[in-house]
């Protein structure tokens, strides 16, 4: 195992958690079971001024169950989806399918035709639960007989108190009509107070089957057991310590691992209470903070620009704020520092996919490195290899990020080939091949360079995006960047900025080409600057950087032909 980074492990803590007293329970579910068994009556959600104990949660969860079961036939490793926005229902749901003994397939809400007739036909579910918003999209699949019934949650069912929190249009949508056998209404289904089956299922058994982002072809899904799911939790909550009395802000869409697993699986497995948004909006977010006296938050880039930009941020009291992080994208070193300087905290960054169910790689929580990966938590075993040959790499040389952790995914989902190709053997053991490129330093600290895949190829010169990008975001007026490739008649590929100025009038081209000649080798620097009010982002904040790639592709197909 590599063992370099043990030299900055966080005191206290054993490097492996296999023989830990306290373990979790066999199967997700039981999470929840042994919460509301012990805390009965402490708030499990806080949702917009209505607050659900964990003995209502709890009851909700089983009549849903066995809804599911005895109603609509959920039987044990069906597959169910889960789309819906942040909400109490979406957290009723997830437990309540595994509860029915079926696999959670959580499904992004922003999902088109295509996408969801993609998931419905590769996970062959039949049964889905979600918000009324998305009724006209399954209706289509009603249709063609793909879908056979669907549960439908109106958010605002779940408020039972009066607010002055602004809400969502989301959340005030009236539950349409549902003119159709096969539409059942949330309330409707746990208005029947129908008793699940025993519970059969136990560690190995499969619960969730989330689906990659695909961008390298269709969205791929990775079937994770209640024992991976678990790893990670109990990683998660003796690397970043949740107490009881903690109180977590969810804002990051919970259909996304990191969400799915810190701001919802890691407060119910110890028992404190959740503070869920529907959707995102910085001064609701203060309003919660300071309301709620929020202990923990996640957030991405995105989040933080918008939230610690508000004129108004200074006027809300945000000191209850014990622990910030997240990842998905570098933070950039001066809004960091910003964070820094308004709440007192570090933001901690960390490293994971939908393949490692949320994070393996985490900045120690007392010594981090801004725009660093952090080191492997307990029992991952990471490696840096060369993409081609398999040789291991040395401390600073650049390759490819290999892991092997009890959090991994088993496969995935009908695609044995791809399963078989996103593995390599180094001695004897099985590592995952992330496709993400990266180094250590000298004290274990992994730290990312790029897709393996985003090279841009300049005169035959290799250059990172992610390496000019971290570069340039400590340019005090670039707010934002992604950086892509433009073809070029001479040098094959040429290196191009697309930046969000910091303010209203953007810079001067130049004055930037020359800032970075000072900052970085000359064929890495920029050779095209376009400047734009915003990036295009998936759900989950991520900058789509393909997207950028292949409109400039086209844009100079369509000039030269």
């Amino acid at each position: 195992m590599f063992k370099r980074h043990f030299q900055v492990w966080p005191e206290g803590r054993s490097h492996s958690l296999k023989n830990a007293a306290k373990q979790p329970a066999a199967s997700i579910y039981d999470n929840l079971k042994a919460a509301s068994k012990q805390r009965p009556d402490h708030v499990a959600i806080h949702y917009y001024g209505t607050s659900i104990t964990y003995r209502d949660l709890h009851i909700d969860v089983e009549n849903l169950a066995g809804y599911l079961q005895k109603n609509l036939d959920v039987g044990k490793g069906d597959r169910v989806l889960l789309d819906m926005q942040n909400s109490p229902q979406w957290v009723v749901g997830f437990y309540a399918i595994l509860r029915a003994e079926a696999i959670v397939v959580p499904v992004n809400p922003m999902s088109q035709n295509t996408e969801l007739r993609h998931l419905v036909q590769d996970t062959g579910a039949q049964i889905t639960l979600v918000g009324a918003e998305r009724i006209p999209y399954y209706q289509i699949l009603l249709k063609d007989n793909l879908i056979q019934n669907i549960v439908v949650a109106a958010y605002g069912d779940a408020l039972s108190e009066p607010t002055n929190l602004r809400l969502p249009a989301l959340v005030t949508m009236v539950m349409p009509c549902l003119n159709h056998p096969c539409l059942t209404s949330w309330e409707f289904a746990l208005s029947k107070k129908i008793s699940p089956s025993s519970l059969t299922i136990g560690a190995a058994d499969p619960a969730a089957l989330p689906y990659s982002s695909g961008t390298t072809g269709k969205p791929k899904g990775c079937l994770h057991t209640h024992q991976g799911m678990n790893a990670s939790i109990f990683s998660y909550t003796n690397w970043m310590p949740q107490p009881k009395d903690s109180i977590t802000l969810v804002s990051l869409p919970l259909f996304h691992v990191t969400a799915l697993q810190n701001g919802m699986n890691v407060p119910i497995f110890t028992g404190s209470t959740m503070v869920i948004m529907t959707r995102w909006d910085s001064s609701v977010a203060a309003q919660l903070i300071e309301g709620y006296r929020v202990t923990h938050w996640r957030f991405i880039t995105a989040m933080a620009i918008d939230f610690f930009s508000n004129p108004k941020l200074a006027s809300f009291n945000l000191t209850s704020l014990t622990s910030i992080g997240g990842g998905g994208a570098q933070m950039p070193r001066t809004l960091a520092t910003k964070i820094k300087k308004t709440t007192g905290l570090d933001y901690i960054e960390g490293y994971g996919l939908t393949e490692t169910m949320a994070g393996v790689i985490i900045n120690p929580p007392e010594r981090p490195k801004p725009q660093c990966l952090g080191i492997p938590v307990f029992d991952v075993d990471c490696r840096v290899i060369d993409p081609e040959k398999g040789t291991i790499k040395r401390a600073k040389e650049t390759g490819e990020i290999v892991l092997n952790a009890p959090q991994l995914f088993q496969r995935y989902w009908n695609n044995p080939l791809a399963t078989e190709a996103a593995f390599v053997k180094i001695k004897g053991k099985n590592f995952f091949r992330t496709g993400d490129l990266g180094h250590f330093d000298d004290e274990g600290y992994i730290y990312f360079t790029d897709r393996l895949k985003r090279m841009i190829n300049a005169s035959g010169y290799k250059v990172w995006p992610a390496e000019v990008e971290g570069v340039m975001l400590a340019h005090l007026d670039i707010r934002e960047i992604c950086v892509i490739s433009s073809p070029h008649s001479k040098r094959g590929e040429t290196v191009k900025a697309v930046i969000i100025p910091s303010g209203t009038k953007p810079p001067n081209p130049a004055d930037i080409s020359e800032w970075c000649r000072e900052r970085m080798a000359a064929y890495k620097v920029p050779k095209i600057f376009t400047f734009t009010d915003e990036l295009p982002r998936s759900s989950s904040g991520k900058v789509l950087w393909r997207v950028l790639q292949d409109r400039e592709n086209k844009k100079i197909r369509n000039s030269v032909g």
